[in-house]
């Protein structure tokens, strides 16, 4: 039994050693044990003060007289000389239900949390003309001005949420209100056009569908929590009297081609963060932020953030799908280290609501994993140091190849499958709950066209926004153009590793300064920059796929497969008929993809 102890104790010393000196060299909190399990926090943790709460829920009237539901959770009992930061919770998907006890995680900290309807759904008034509009947002900031007059705020608010939720808190920041101080957004989106309604200009046509769809039901069918004076339920049913000129956010987006059109009433970027950049700036909130690489567009949405604000980040990419419930990564072993994300958060609020010294650095810093080797790492530049781009050719016989093909090399032909499919669990479905799961991918890349390297001689660590540059003939005047990055074992596995799109209208590259500084091929999704395919004629495509970090092992290839829809997941372009297109692999267009590798 003493050696059995001893053994168990040994490992456990081994796991702690592994795992904080990981975690030290790039400061996240870091286990190998599963959630609920989570060892000694972080320096300055203070375990939880209270064991009993007590909630409130009423409307707050807005500065228009629309009556907003709020629930407060604080502890109960609270002393009257004990004063507390809030946190502030804003969604459109009910801030409570009928039924359920409070979330106490943070108030058993010594937090308040305000949990708030946004104008037109749950339990509050008002209508819901679209999401994120300026009505809204206002609505949030005068949540924060009755926080500070209660007697138990000590005149701090930080701001948390994934999702729509993510949003609403980055939203916060740009009120420029001197009580927040400091926000965590999560899987959300910086620029609500380019990322996941319509990357590449495509509209995910499933993923929109199924959330406007989602909504319908939360707007019409009873379950929210009422406030407590609505016993009879007058109150409610008077707000839902307005459900019906919610917006149809589907309807809208099945009317929107481009990003300056005004089906949603307002143009996207009108109702996206990036276009209220300098307010955020102003604020000086500082940002932790998250998201997944296997979560929509979401690492994308971390990085154009990161890149663009000057505020302080704690940026978060992990091997995530859509709220980060999964490790999404397809080489995940039972060494995989997870972050104590809620112990993150509370580490973040304990820092800048309380003023502990919990260990953070104050610069700006991005963290990230790396699958294939699993591990975490850190930088405060993106690229980060040490990317080489190594351009790979796509070649004759379907061969990918660093070398450029030779001059007898022409074309290959490919007639659109509009069979192609990457399956119910992938990136985009995820935005509306669920696992990411790619199965192996060879028998659907037959329905593709594909190149495929030699096998590697060496590791090979890409890092980045890969950059492909179709140069193509097409039969017809528009098109879909998907290109899938995978990783090919031994056996024959085909691997998805990441994927860019790009509808051939919205082609052209500006010249005009990328506003979210992301650093690749800037396309406005403008109507002046629409450029029509001639059919025939030959045309250049050069996008992004969206980051990745991955360690390609020695032995293993690379392929990189060409779609032009993905069929259960994107909108059908064009709507009728199947185009054929010519990839160009000669001097008329080398065709090419070039990836971003990290010297080893």
């Amino acid at each position: 039994m003493r050696q059995r102890i001893a053994c168990v104790l040994l490992f456990l010393l081994a796991v702690s050693i592994a795992v904080r000196g990981q975690s030290d060299e790039i400061n996240l909190l870091l286990t190998k044990l599963p959630a609920g399990k989570d060892p000694q926090r972080y320096k300055g943790y203070v375990p939880p003060q209270f064991k009993e709460f007590a909630p409130r829920n009423f409307y707050l009237p807005m500065r228009d007289g629309v009556k907003i539901a709020i629930q407060v959770v604080l502890p109960k009992d609270l002393p009257a000389d004990q004063k507390l930061p809030a946190v502030l919770v804003m969604t459109r998907y009910w801030r409570a239900r009928q039924g359920d006890g409070p979330g106490t995680f943070m108030p058993s900290h010594g937090y308040a949390t305000v949990f708030v309807d946004a104008r037109g759904t749950g339990a509050s008034f008002g209508v819901w003309k679209a999401p994120f509009s300026q009505d809204e947002v206002k609505d949030y900031n005068q949540v924060v001005n009755w926080i500070v007059t209660q007697p138990w705020s000590n005149g701090k608010v930080g701001a948390l949420g994934n999702s729509y939720t993510g949003n609403t808190a980055l939203w916060l920041a740009s009120t420029i209100h001197p009580a927040v101080k400091a926000v965590i957004p999560r899987h959300y989106e910086f620029d609500l056009y380019a990322e996941t309604a319509y990357p590449g200009g495509i509209l995910t046509d499933w993923t929109v569908k199924k959330w406007n769809e989602g909504n319908r039901q939360l707007d019409t069918n009873p379950g929210v929590k009422l406030v407590d004076e609505d016993a009879d339920r007058k109150l409610y049913n008077e707000a839902m009297k307005r459900r019906a000129e919610n917006i149809d956010v589907y309807a809208a987006a099945l009317q929107t081609t481009f990003r300056d059109d005004r089906s949603f009433g307002y143009t996207l970027d009108e109702l996206s963060l990036h276009n209220y950049s300098a307010a955020i700036e102003k604020s000086n909130v500082p940002i932790n932020n998250w998201g997944g690489w296997f979560d929509a567009s979401t690492p994308d949405s971390i990085i154009r953030t990161f890149l663009t604000l000057k505020n302080h980040q704690r940026a978060v990419i992990g091997p995530w799908n859509h709220g980060a419930t999964q490790n999404a990564s397809p080489y995940q072993t039972p060494e995989s280290l997870r972050v104590m994300q809620s112990y993150e958060w509370l580490r973040f609020f304990d820092h800048y609501l309380k003023g502990i010294d919990t260990g953070l650095v104050a610069e700006k810093r991005l963290f990230y994993f790396t699958i294939g080797e699993e591990r975490w790492k850190v930088t405060s530049t993106w690229p980060v140091a040490g990317t080489q781009k190594v351009r790979w050719f796509f070649n004759e016989n379907n061969a990918l190849s660093t070398k450029e093909p030779n001059a007898k090399s022409t074309e290959d032909r490919y007639t659109i499958n509009f069979d192609a499919t990457t399956g119910e669990k992938n990136r985009w479905h995820t935005q509306v709950g669920g696992e990411v799961v790619y199965p192996d991918r060879a028998e659907e890349d037959k329905k593709l066209l594909t190149y495929t390297s030699e096998p590697l001689e060496a590791d090979v660590e890409i890092t980045g926004h890969p950059i492909v540059s179709l140069f193509i003939t097409s039969t017809h005047t528009d098109g879909a153009f998907y290109v899938y990055l995978e990783e090919i074992d031994e056996n024959g596995k085909a691997t998805y590793l990441t994927e860019g799109l790009l509808r051939a209208l919205h082609r052209r590259i500006s010249k005009e300064p990328n506003p979210t500084k992301l650093p690749v091929p800037y396309h406005t999704f403008m109507k002046k920059d629409a450029m029509p395919l001639v059919p025939g004629e030959i045309a250049e495509l050069r996008f992004a796929l969206q980051p990745i970090s991955v360690l390609v092992k020695k032995g293993h290839r690379l392929r990189v497969a060409i779609a032009g829809h993905d069929k259960g997941t994107f909108i059908r372009i064009p709507a009728e008929g199947a185009p054929t297109i010519a990839v160009q692999r000669n001097k008329r267009g080398l065709s090419a993809i070039e990836l971003p590798v990290i010297k080893r």
